[in-house]
C-alpha cells in the first residue's frame, strides 16, 4: 500500500494524475488528480483538497492506498482533487504539514484570483485548466486519520480570513485522530488494527508535536475548544465503528453541534481505522467493501448537495 505511483498524463480508468510544484521556495508540491470529462459543456468541477494520514509522521501523497480510493473519487464523483505532500516530523514537527496544507489553499485562492504568476513550465497547461474548469465556489476539505485534524485546524485557520473569490464550501474529516493524554473508552476496549495501534499513534504524535505538548494539545484534542465565533463550514464527520479513536470522535462531533455548528455523521459499522485504504480488504472483503461504497456515496452526496 506504500509503492510510490508515479503521475499519468494519459486518463487510466477515467483519470490523469499530475505532480507539480506550487512554490519553489519552500519546495511545496502537489498531485491533482483530474477526471476525464467528456462532455465539454460540462459545468465546472468541484475541488477537494485532500490532506494524508499517517500520524504526520509517515506516508506521501503518491502513496497507493490514496491513489487507489481519491482516482476512484475523483471518477465516480466528477471532482478535481488537489493533494499536497506535506512535510512530516520529526524533521519537521507540527504545525509543518498545517501551514503546508494551509498554503495550498491559499495558492488556489491566487489560482482564482488570476494572481498565480509562477510558470509551471510543462504543467502549465494544468494550471490554466485548473483555473477554467475548477469551481472555486465549491472548495472541499477532506482528510484521512491525521489528515482529519488537518482538515479541522485548516478550516479554523480560514474561519477569520477573506478566502475571496474562493469559498470554502465543505470539511470532511475521516477518522480524525482525536485523542486525549488520557486513554478513552475505545482506546481501551477497542482492537488494534493494520493501520492503526495504539503504540504507533503515540509513538508519532510524541514525535510530532510541537516540542513539550501532550496529547491534550489543541491539534490532537479540539473536542475541548470553543468554537464560538469560529465560522466553519458544514462537516461530514466520518467515524468507524470499531476505531480506536471513535469515542473522541463522537465527543468531537457532539461538541460541534453544542456549538450550533452545521455537522452530518457518517457511521461506517463493522470496520476499523482507514478501512477503506486497504485494497486487499476491499477486493475481498464484503463488510469493507459495501462500506467503502457507502462513504465514497456519502462523500458525494456532501459535495453535491452544496451548490
Amino acid at each position: 500500500m506504500s509503492d510510490p505511483v508515479p503521475p499519468h498524463a494519459h486518463f487510466i480508468d477515467g483519470v490523469a494524475v499530475h505532480d507539480i510544484s506550487i512554490n519553489d521556495d519552500s519546495n511545496l508540491r502537489v498531485r491533482i488528480y483530474v477526471p476525464e470529462v467528456l462532455d465539454t459543456n460540462t459545468a465546472k468541477l468541484p475541488i477537494i483538497l485532500q490532506f494524508h494520514g499517517g500520524g504526520f509522521c509517515i506516508s506521501k501523497a503518491d502513496w497507493f492506498m490514496y491513489y487507489n480510493i481519491y482516482t476512484r473519487l475523483a471518477r465516480e464523483a466528477g471532482v478535481v482533487i488537489i493533494s499536497p505532500f506535506l512535510r512530516l516530523a520529526p524533521e519537521h514537527r507540527l504545525p509543518a504539514a498545517i501551514d503546508d496544507a494551509y498554503n495550498t489553499l491559499l495558492w488556489l485562492k491566487d489560482l482564482a484570483d488570476n494572481k498565480t504568476n509562477q510558470s509551471l513550465g510543462t504543467n502549465q497547461h494544468i494550471r490554466d485548466w485548473l483555473s477554467t474548469k475548477g469551481d472555486f465556489t465549491r472548495v472541499f476539505l477532506i482528510g484521512d486519520s491525521s489528515g482529519g485534524n488537518i482538515v479541522h485546524q485548516v478550516a479554523k485557520k480560514a474561519s477569520g480570513e477573506n478566502l475571496h473569490p474562493l469559498k470554502l464550501a465543505g470539511a470532511i474529516p475521516v477518522h480524525p485522530g482525536f485523542l486525549r493524554s488520557v486513554k478513552s473508552k475505545s482506546e481501551k476496549e477497542k482492537a488494534e488494527s493494520p493501520l492503526l495501534t495504539l503504540d504507533m499513534l503515540y509513538k508519532f504524535l510524541n514525535l510530532a508535536l510541537p516540542e513539550g505538548s501532550t496529547r491534550d494539545h489543541p491539534i490532537t484534542c479540539p473536542m475541548d475548544d470553543s468554537f464560538e465565533g469560529l465560522n466553519l463550514p458544514p462537516y461530514l464527520l466520518c467515524v468507524a465503528e470499531e476505531d480506536l479513536v471513535i469515542a473522541t470522535n463522537m465527543e468531537f462531533y457532539e461538541a460541534l453541534k453544542k456549538s450550533g455548528k452545521n455537522v452530518e455523521l457518517l457511521v461506517s459499522n463493522g470496520v476499523g481505522h482507514s478501512f477503506y485504504l486497504n485494497k486487499v480488504a476491499i477486493d475481498f472483503d464484503p463488510v469493507t467493501s459495501d462500506q467503502t461504497r457507502k462513504l465514497i456515496e456519502a462523500i458525494i452526496n456532501f459535495v453535491h448537495c452544496r451548490i
